[in-house]
């Protein structure tokens, strides 16, 4: 196997090790469901706008959605761990190279997650305690490789939209993509390619995202954080 190959399984066994370790922790668990809620409404408040916007909208929900989301993807990456090898082969190189870095991304933030959910004491996350929580949880470096990481993936898929050989080779690797197990690998990075196809050009939307993600990463390391981060939500119920 390769090195993204066995890139893509080291950052696979991070994120089961994660999950193992909320598993014997169940309060931990629930701090960190708490947590990727918390997170998946401060985006939708953060990019309201985007949401709204017909030329964005599908592009910022799936920010929402499949890059920020407070989604179990257990069962997508159990299969996926099993199929590394085939991937390797099957897709071309560039496309693994993306999955390569959606998994360091995915990696990552799980990481980051369990740190912040072990300094949360109660339920529910009000803006004091996430903004405190994300201040003493990890590194800003770790903060800002995570913004990194979300925009490479999304700058690669927008790559791929003038690439019309790759999105024909990616039509093309459908049914053989499901019959190995990577059908939801395929759904996404298809999702993907055409949502930002659809925007025709994505210079703008990726450099608001940019531009907000590193403002609120400031302001939370920062402080006052909760003064100065109006996007971030009341205490969920």
């Amino acid at each position: 196997m390769n090195a993204d190959g066995l890139a893509i399984l080291e950052h696979l066994q991070v994120v089961a090790a994660e999950r193992a370790a909320r598993k014997l922790d169940p309060a931990l668990g629930e701090r960190v469901t708490a947590i990727k809620a918390y997170q998946h409404t401060r985006f939708e408040r953060t990019y309201a706008d985007l949401l709204r916007q017909p030329r964005y909208t599908a592009a910022a929900r799936f920010f929402l959605e499949e890059l920020y989301g407070p989604h179990d993807f257990t069962r997508r990456d159990e299969q996926f761990a099993r199929v590394v090898p085939g991937l390797v082969r099957m897709f071309p190189r560039e496309l693994v190279g993306t999955v390569r870095t959606l998994g360091e991304l995915h990696a990552l933030s799980e990481q980051l997650d369990t740190t912040m959910a072990r300094k949360v004491d109660a339920l529910p996350i009000g803006p004091a305690a996430y903004a405190a929580a994300w201040k003493t949880a990890s590194p800003e470096a770790d903060r800002y490789r995570q913004i990194d990481l979300m925009l490479a993936v999304a700058r690669a898929l927008d790559r791929y939209t003038h690439n019309p050989l790759l999105r024909h080779s990616l039509r093309l690797m459908r049914g053989p993509a499901r019959l190995a197990g990577l059908g939801e690998l395929q759904t996404f990075l298809e999702l993907g390619f055409d949502t930002f196809r659809g925007m025709r050009g994505a210079e703008e939307f990726l450099a608001t995202i940019t531009s907000r993600e590193r403002s609120l990463a400031a302001v939370l390391f920062g402080d006052d954080a909760v003064a100065k981060a109006p996007d971030l939500p009341p205490a969920q119920p």
